[in-house]
């Protein structure tokens, strides 16, 4: 029978060995949310699923684009209406995972049209003074601290010259998914540290620096996806900036940080808690079975 939910949750929460677990039970089929295992030849780095994961479970999502190429918000919905209409036609659950809630906030809510990047010559500082000013609406849903979201917001107001909050409610398309059921994998989050040490190490074990070290020779280090946790750090040390301790070190602090933003972004999800240290696969597939029944 086709139904579909989500299992999102922090990096290290081991939200994909679940929902791996859980697709073999259910007969299911993956489209993964994150966001850098949709890129050939990052493998170790994206923690993307293992070979035989892949054999074992139909994925979409992973490895569909080059480092070198570009991937949006409008390539992902397309990949998962064809998530969704493989799942239709062979009348099996579609499970969306992975650490990329931006992806699945946007089929929640519905997409935005474009805006193409303009070059910003005033500070952070002064884009929120101006949304102070004019915006009240996006200061009470966001941190000033959020980078991203203050420069797309100014991006809005200088090319529209309209109130982006405003903007976007008038300019927003219909939401892609309109009802979903979200699990969230929480944890301790000093349990959460110890898996992301444990997941440090590992990486570095299974091959990380020559991971890197190949993609650096093959593509500009300037890359988007190569500046990501784990091989902006390697390439440090492979120029000789940092110590094999520091590289553990710093992927580890940077991971940890990473976890924090995804929780508090998580946070806008009404979502079903799901504890990870006392998860019990059995009644996790009944939770699911109750919520879509």
């Amino acid at each position: 029978m086709f139904y579909q939910f989500a299992i999102i949750g922090t990096t290290a929460s081991g939200k994909s060995d679940l929902a791996i677990n859980v697709a073999q039970r259910l007969n299911a089929v993956i489209l993964s949310l994150d966001s850098l295992c949709l890129y050939k030849e990052i493998d170790i780095a994206s923690a993307k699923p293992k070979k035989d994961e892949l054999e074992l479970i139909r994925h979409f999502g992973i490895d569909l684009v080059s480092p070198d190429m570009e991937f949006c918000v409008g390539d992902f919905i397309n990949e998962y209406n064809h998530a969704l209409v493989y799942a239709k036609s062979q009348n099996i659950p579609l499970i969306i995972t992975g650490g990329s809630g931006f992806y699945l906030k946007s089929m929640l809510s519905g997409l935005a049209p474009k805006i193409e990047p303009i070059k910003i010559e005033i500070s952070d500082d002064e884009i929120w003074d101006l949304a102070m000013k004019i915006d009240r609406e996006f200061c009470a849903k966001f941190s000033k601290n959020d980078k991203f979201r203050l420069r797309k917001w100014y991006q809005i107001y200088a090319q529209t010259s309209n109130i982006p909050s405003q903007w976007l409610r008038l300019n927003t398309g219909e939401p892609v998914i309109k009802n979903l059921t979200i699990f969230e994998l929480v944890w301790d989050k000093f349990e959460l540290i110890e898996r992301i040490k444990i997941r440090t190490k590992n990486m570095l074990k299974n091959g990380l620096i020559d991971e890197a070290k190949d993609l650096f020779k093959r593509y500009n280090s300037a890359l988007k996806p190569l500046n990501s946790i784990g091989l902006k750090e390697t390439k440090e040390y492979l120029d000789g900036k940092i110590d094999i301790d520091e590289l553990s070190n710093l992927i580890t602090i940077h991971t940890t940080q990473l976890a924090k933003r995804q929780r508090t972004f998580n946070k806008s999800f009404n979502s079903i808690k799901i504890d990870g240290k006392n998860l019990n696969l059995d009644n996790f597939l009944a939770q699911i079975s109750n919520s879509i029944n």
